[in-house]
């Protein structure tokens, strides 16, 4: 992957395939280093299923034998200077009781300046996918830098519109668009 959005996309759905309905993804860049979060309350991982993302033969997907997107981002974010982080809690203990704080939090932090660093690419066009493939997951998109902040949040626009309006809508989409691109036109970022 040439473009770091699409790293954000990929494991973005990893949380979309664990059965969140709450997912958080943050960009937060300071000074040398980027640190992206994506935080859900999906089914989560055993410690084992944790310590095997590292494996790229290892996948919980039934479509395909090989899950690279977690060892792909481990190795950009090695290869500047950085690394990445995973915390899970599964749904369900050993004993078979629920935990009610079940889900996955995924935190790589990269070196910005180093010459491996690949670039940003289009957030804006990332979100949009996310919400059009999955408008009934309330996300919560946040990016700050040190010129500005940028931030949506779904729950946030489903508490304005009617129930019957999906985020996915076209016009809903372009609005959506057109917000966050306001949003970062009006920071030192743009």
């Amino acid at each position: 992957m040439d473009e770091f959005s699409l790293y954000v996309l990929d494991i973005t759905m990893n949380s979309v395939r664990a059965g969140a309905d709450e997912i958080t993804v943050s960009l937060a860049e300071d000074g040398d280093w980027l640190t992206f979060t994506v935080t859900d309350n999906g089914c989560g991982m055993s410690k084992e299923q944790v310590e095997k993302l590292s494996n790229p033969f290892f996948t919980t997907r039934k479509t395909r034998k090989v899950g690279l997107g977690v060892p792909f981002l481990t190795m950009l974010a090695e290869m500047t200077g950085g690394g990445v982080k995973i915390t899970s809690v599964p749904e369900k203990n050993e004993d078979g009781s629920v935990n009610p704080c079940h889900g996955t939090t995924i935190q790589g932090t990269f070196g910005r300046n180093h010459l491996d660093f690949i670039p940003l690419g289009d957030m804006v066009e990332t979100v949009k996918t996310l919400i059009q493939g999955s408008p009934e997951i309330n996300f919560t998109y946040i990016h700050t830098f040190p010129g500005g902040h940028v931030e949506l949040k779904c729950a946030e626009l489903r508490a304005m519109l009617c129930e019957e309006i999906s985020l996915a809508e076209p016009e809903i989409l372009m609005w959506i668009g057109g917000y966050l691109e306001e949003q970062y036109a009006g920071t030192e970022e743009a």
